[in-house]
């Protein structure tokens, strides 16, 4: 969906909260400049979440090798409820090579991924996007 965030809002009459805007403005109010991102190999590679972090003054990082393993671990695990401790430790270092390479925090760019991380699990902070869009759709809503 927010891969065609931009088409969709150009014909919308109300508001659309693009995914990343919520996670941008949590990492910065917490005052982080440079952040891991996790999620599908498709939110990873392609530019739709990384540009538009970047265009709000934060460095994206994501995982250099590991990222098919990462991939493999959402679509063949996590989206069929499956919750592996090996899955965990797989996502745990390449937080921990993230961190290696400047993040001060990681982007939980994929529903799934709460399953097997968390701030009590992860070496770095962890930011939900699911946690920050919903909470800020009800916010906008309210308004």
């Amino acid at each position: 969906m927010h891969v065609v965030a931009e088409a969709t809002m150009a014909g919308l009459d109300r508001p659309f909260i693009q995914i990343a805007d919520p996670t941008a403005a949590a990492l910065l109010a917490d005052g982080f400049d440079t952040v891991g991102l996790l999620g599908t190999r498709f939110t990873m590679e392609m530019g739709f979440y990384r540009d538009r972090l970047a265009a709000q003054r934060l460095d994206v990082l994501v995982p250099e090798v590991e990222r098919t393993n990462l991939n493999g671990i959402i679509y063949e695990e996590l989206c069929k409820g499956i919750v592996r401790d090996a899955s965990r430790q797989v996502y745990l270092a390449a937080i921990e090579r993230l961190a290696a390479r400047g993040a001060q925090a990681v982007i939980l760019g994929c529903t799934e991924i709460g399953m097997l991380i968390d701030d009590s699990t992860s070496p770095l902070p962890t930011y939900d996007t699911t946690e920050l869009h919903a909470a800020a759709l009800v916010t906008a809503a309210l308004d």
